[in-house]
Formats: structure tokens, sequence, C-alpha cells
């Protein structure tokens, strides 16, 4: 007998962070599984304790969890589990995060910064995690942070089909919010079937911090339903000033689309009381009640995330699901 067999195949088990549990059970059910039972908890003092209620040794574990408020619980409540799912031996561990914490941080603009972006990914390899899988990145590059697999998943085709319903193409105009958008919009246009594209340059004023001073729009918006596409919408005030701008060169109409909606402080106020006529976001992280209002539309990113998970657990291509973009 020259060695031992393993009689067991391969075991895909989700595991869901308290985050955003609806999630987690929309993707299990896109899945067909159920979440690993989970016991999770808060000591008094804050620190959390997590333990798996059934064994994963040689599993191919998805830890799923929403990076939202309040951020630095649910994003170390997720490296928990992590550390948790390695000391079990489980054969392989996916962080999926649909909004990557900290993201924004990817460079240093001034010196004594910090690349926070960078540290994640650091704290989830050391953590345990083989692979990771986020949707829509602030910025493409930041799968070279992460020491492994990187999939990053796009909600574009979402959102493009929604719109493309909804919408007259034929008087579409894609705008993208700023110059770090116009790779985004070019590929918004080439699904939309090649509609034009215009692009909001930001000047910021040097003598106050943070604050954009003039939008300038660069291209033909006049009589146009313009189409603002963006990564996330945190307190909406840029996008808000940008719909202004848009209108001033005359545009007909402005909708908004964006993956993640953080939606923080007056964001919910400033886009109802806009001249914006519709805000379509996705669900990567909780949109409560409270933060709901007329004018918006939330699509499910659960079909995206449960077809991912299932290329990664059959050992497919998750690149195909986006005609080869990644």
């Amino acid at each position: 007998m020259t060695g031992i067999k393993a009689t067991g195949e391969k075991k895909l088990m989700l595991f869901s962070g308290r985050a955003y549990p609806e999630l987690a059970e929309e993707v299990a059910e896109a899945l067909d599984v159920e979440p690993t039972p989970t016991s999770a908890y808060d000591f008094a003092n804050g620190e959390t304790f997590v333990r798996f209620n059934e064994s994963v040794r040689g599993s191919d574990a998805f830890v799923l969890q929403s990076h939202t408020a309040p951020i630095n619980q649910w994003i170390m409540e997720q490296l928990i589990m992590v550390d948790a799912l390695k000391r079990a031996s489980a054969k392989r561990i996916t962080v999926v995060a649909p909004f990557f914490g900290y993201a924004r941080q990817d460079k240093k603009h001034r010196g004594r910064e910090p690349i926070s972006a960078r540290l994640m990914a650091d704290l989830f390899k050391t953590a345990g995690a083989h692979r990771l899988m986020v949707v829509d990145l602030h910025t493409a590059q930041i799968q070279g942070f992460f020491d492994g697999p990187v999939d990053h998943l796009f909600a574009l085709p979402i959102l493009t089909r929604h719109i493309g319903a909804k919408l007259d193409t034929e008087q579409v105009t894609v705008v993208a919010p700023d110059a770090g958008r116009v790779r985004v919009a070019e590929r918004w246009s080439d699904e939309l079937g090649g509609c034009p594209m215009a692009i909001i340059h930001k000047r910021r004023d040097p003598e106050v911090a943070n604050e954009v001073k003039v939008f300038d729009v660069v291209g033909e918006v006049a009589g146009r339903t313009c189409v603002v596409v963006d990564d996330m919408i945190d307190t909406g005030g840029t996008i808000v000033k940008a719909a202004d701008a848009l209108f001033e060169e005359g545009a007909a109409r402005v909708v908004v689309a964006a993956t993640h909606g953080v939606l923080s402080g007056p964001a919910v106020d400033r886009l109802k009381n806009s001249r914006i006529s519709d805000v379509v976001l996705t669900n990567t992280l909780p949109i409560p009640d409270n933060k709901r209002f007329d004018k918006l539309t939330v699509l499910s990113i659960a079909p995206l995330l449960a077809r991912a998970i299932s290329e990664v657990f059959s050992d497919g291509s998750v690149t195909s699901l986006f005609g080869g973009h990644s």
C-alpha cells in the first residue's frame, strides 16, 4: 500500500458575519446551501468571540461580511472568523467582502498618511485568507495589494441592464463624475450601445481641504438624460453638485447609478431634495428602511456573488462572467 486515499469530496461552506446576514441568506439560497451555524457575540469590553458549530475540516470556506457601519467592528469580526477557520483546518478560505473597507486610502496623497487598503489586504492574509472576493474596488490596482488570487466582481452588468430597460438609450449620455471613473464610463457606454460620454472635471480650492470649488463639464449634455456612474455614494455632496453642474449645462434629466450605497450623514436628505430623478444602487451594503426614499432603486448583488462563489468552488472562470474584464 503506497498511501491513503481520501474518500470525501470537496465541500463548500458559507459563513456569515453579523453585519448583514440578509445578504448571506440570499447568496445561500442562490447556491442552495445553508449558512454554517455560528455562535458570535461581544464581551462586555467590546471584544468579539466567534465559534462555528460544526466541523469545517477540509472545507472550501467562503466568509461573507459586509463592511458597513460600525465598520471596524465588522472587519475585526471577519478577521477573527478567518483565524478560527484556519485553526480548524479549513482547506481554502475565501474572504467575500462585497464592499472592501478602507479602499479609498489606496495611496499617499500627502506625507505621513497611511495606505490603509494595503494594510487591510495584509491583515486578511495574516489571518489566513487564501483569496479575496470583492465588488467594484475603488481602484482596480488594490488587487495587487493582496498576495494571492483576488476575484474582482463588477456590478456593471446588473446596473446597465436596469438602466437600459428603464431609459431610452438614444437620449442617454454616460457621465464620469471625475477622471478616475472614465474607464468605467467607457464600459457603461459600450454596454448601452455606444452612447456618448461626458466627464466632470473637478477643481479643488487649495485654501480649503477636501472641498471641490469648480465643476467643469466636458462633453455634450444639453437636452440629454445624463447617467452619472460612480463606485459609491457616501455623503452625497459631490454627486449632487455634479448633477447641478449638468443641469447648468442644459441636461434634461440626471440619473445616478452606483454600486455601494454608503449613505453617510446627510446623504439621504441631499439626494431626496436634489434635482436627481433616480438613484440606483446595489445591496453590497445594507440600506435600512430609514435610508430608503422614493427615488431609490436597490438591485440585488446576491446572484452575482453566488455565481462567482460557484465558479471558484468548481475551479471555473470568474472572469468569464464579465467578458474577460478584471
